[in-house]
């Protein structure tokens, strides 16, 4: 029997650039692209390696294209941490897990180094094919977290659980970190939004634009936890903006939800140093009319526009600046 399974990309549609500040966010999940793990039985176990993970190149400048797109890391070590850390939570769960070997393999068309989670989908799509080879069940609020391990604990990656909420339950999330529900529970209070009612969203992107996470989160979390007044104001300005956007769209009022996005980025533009190349995205988006906040850590941008006459405008501005844009079809739920 051959497993398959998928995960797909988050884009963070309003919230604190980061949820290990007890705020609030929402995000979704859009099908253009997705991570996929083929998993069977056989007598050994392999982990077969991805395009981004070969070793061997025509020459330096395929080499220098690599590592601007895919990074200096490929996809099998985000899949060996899954495994190990799969095992681990077997192990303290007390879960009898049988002795059968397998081959897992991987492929993702996420766009990477863009702010699009295309690490954790992966990360995802390989616990839920281990789920179903072991016949292993985990509860949703719980899984988010044991995901995050394996890029926290295990990889030392730099990570919050917003984007693994998003991918585990899929469609429109809003999630409240609250501080006293996580220290008790250890996950957020997670609710569903309506997805169908959430239309003329777009989000653009490009691959030029290598910047993780740590480029834009600068000292920020360091002034949190000294209790900096200016950054606890702007999380209470973050987590508002993302209440009012789940009440617009709970009331079917989604097209009065742009000028909440702006002021999200606006907001965030004030703490954060930002690349040049990220600032054009938003105010190119911005010049035709259309909302625009970054959908992550930089490389895409999400909104809001009004008509298809102006996003016609927006992909013909967002095209002379070699940057994708896509209509995403909220996926899940």
């Amino acid at each position: 029997m051959i497993i398959q399974t998928k995960a797909y990309p988050r884009a963070g549609l309003i919230g604190n650039p980061s949820d290990g500040y007890f705020g609030k966010t929402i995000s979704f999940t859009f099908d253009a692209f997705c991570a996929k793990i083929q998993l069977y039985e056989t007598p050994e176990l392999a982990i077969l390696p991805e395009q981004r993970d070969r070793e061997v190149y025509k020459d330096i400048h395929q080499l220098v294209a690599d590592v601007n797109q895919f990074g200096y890391y490929g996809g099998i070590r985000l899949i060996k941490a899954t495994i190990k850390r799969f095992y681990e939570y077997c192990q303290e769960e007390d879960l009898h897990i049988h002795n059968r070997n397998f081959t897992i393999r991987y492929h993702s068309n996420i766009p990477g180094q863009v702010g699009l989670a295309g690490s954790s989908a992966i990360i995802t799509a390989t616990m839920r094919a281990l789920m179903e080879f072991f016949d292993v069940t985990i509860q949703s609020e719980r899984l988010p977290g044991i995901i995050l391990d394996v890029e926290t604990r295990e990889l030392s990656i730099s990570a919050g659980l917003q984007d693994r909420v998003a991918q585990v339950y899929q469609g429109l999330m809003y999630m409240d970190f609250e501080k006293d529900h996580m220290d008790q529970h250890g996950y957020g209070k997670y609710e569903r939004l309506p997805a169908d009612s959430v239309t003329n969203l777009y989000i653009a992107y490009r691959q030029d634009l290598s910047e993780g996470s740590e480029i834009f989160h600068n000292n920020i979390k360091a002034r949190f936890e000294q209790g900096n007044e200016e950054i606890l104001e702007a999380m209470r300005h973050w987590a508002d903006l993302t209440y009012q956007t789940r009440n617009l769209i709970m009331d079917g009022k989604v097209a009065e939800i742009g000028p909440l996005l702006d002021a999200n980025f606006d907001q965030r533009k004030k703490l954060y140093q930002l690349s040049e190349g990220n600032l054009k995205m938003v105010d190119t988006a911005r010049s035709i009319g259309a909302s625009a906040k970054f959908s992550g850590s930089g490389g895409a941008i999400v909104g809001t526009y009004k008509d298809e006459q102006m996003f016609d405008q927006l992909s013909t501005a967002m095209e002379k600046l070699s940057i994708v844009v896509i209509q995403p079809h909220i996926i899940g739920g």
